[in-house]
């Protein structure tokens, strides 16, 4: 996994303060060359001598510098457009929240411009120095784990921030979300208390991704908390699609006849475990519950319809929106990270609590 920044060394208060942007004559300056030296190292980085090059670049490195890709004096204050950086466009989680953002920012007039990380850091960074360098008035999250480079360039910008599905302990500027660990321990313990002992789970892979270590983090709390069955074996991980829900299903239940009840922490996922458990013969619920995480609108259309976690997904994306234009508008927030909660939601693919 890259490296992630997680020191501070300002205050809240300091740290979002809106800096003026790097200039190119500071860029010069600390590399000891001339503005049009640095120009050329941006734009025709073949002309220039490679010690020269190489001073300009650890410059650029060390102050954030983002080259301004549109017309210098003749732009705007502002663009009015917003940056989205999102995993992956393999799974509806993500549409909702989009939904939720959209709402708000047509409403004030302003576009999303659509970034796809599939879980790279550096890809991440990459969308965030080109929205910068398109001087997007605010970028949109996903998570709390970020390279440091990503980091240092947001700071530096100055531009509004969201980090959303997550509160993280310590965001870049704001954050709107809820406790995955919280959230995930509160479905394992809904399990237990539905009378099974034997509970496997499956996760995205958790190298890069903070809400699939948070998920699971709250699984094993859970199985120690309420003296379940702890093997290594009853943890899979799985993508985002049905066919990785029906595989960590498969492997789960291959070194574990035994298992009772299966939590998958994406609906998608779920349900290719339930259509993996018809092709096996297995009852769900009657041979095995299976537990979802999102509550999609595919949670209804099941037969078994499925036991999943609600983490009010619209809510999340709408508030983020809101919280962005209130920074780019000048105003001050009550609090710069908002809870949107979650709720267990039981349906007919698990067992019923036992009262």
């Amino acid at each position: 996994m890259n490296e992630t920044d997680t020191k501070r060394d300002t205050s809240t208060s300091d740290r979002r303060a809106h800096k003026k942007p790097v200039r190119i004559e500071d860029v010069a300056r600390l590399a000891g060359v001339s503005p049009i030296t640095v120009s050329r190292t941006l734009n025709q980085p073949e002309t220039v001598a490679e010690p020269t090059r190489k001073a300009v670049e650890l410059a650029i490195e060390r102050l954030g510098y983002i080259s301004n890709r549109l017309a210098g004096g003749l732009r705007a204050t502002q663009t009015r457009t917003v940056g989205l950086i999102i995993p992956s466009l393999f799974s509806n989680i993500f549409a909702v929240s989009v939904r939720g953002m959209t709402d708000v920012f047509s409403q004030a007039g302003y576009q999303l411009l659509l970034g796809v990380t599939d879980e790279s850091f550096d890809v991440e960074l990459n969308h965030v120095v080109s929205f910068l360098g398109q001087r997007v008035d605010g970028i949109i999250l996903t998570g709390g784990w970020h390279d440091k480079r990503t980091r240092l360039r947001l700071q530096q910008s100055g531009v509004p921030v969201v980090e959303t599905n997550i509160l993280p302990s310590d965001p870049i500027d704001m954050a709107v979300g809820y406790s995955n660990e919280e959230a995930s321990y509160a479905m394992v313990k809904h399990l237990a208390h539905c009378g099974y002992r034997r509970i496997g789970i499956v996760t995205f892979p958790v190298l890069s991704n903070d809400r699939a270590h948070d998920r699971r983090a709250g699984y094993l709390r859970a199985v120690r908390d309420f003296d379940l069955v702890q093997r290594d074996t009853l943890i899979a991980e799985t993508s985002y699609t049905l066919a990785g829900g029906a595989l960590g299903f498969a492997a789960i239940v291959a070194s574990n006849p035994d298992v009772e009840a299966i939590f998958l922490t994406q609906d998608t996922a779920a349900a290719g475990a339930i259509f993996e458990a018809m092709r096996r013969g297995l009852r769900v619920p009657g041979d095995i519950g299976i537990a979802g995480y999102d509550d999609a609108d595919i949670a209804l259309e099941f037969v078994p319809t499925l036991t999943t976690v609600n983490t009010r997904r619209y809510e999340v994306g709408a508030t983020a929106a809101q919280m962005l234009l209130q920074r780019i508008q000048g105003e001050e927030l009550v609090s710069t990270i908002a809870d949107s909660g979650f709720e267990i939601v039981q349906r007919d693919s698990t067992h019923r609590p036992s009262n």
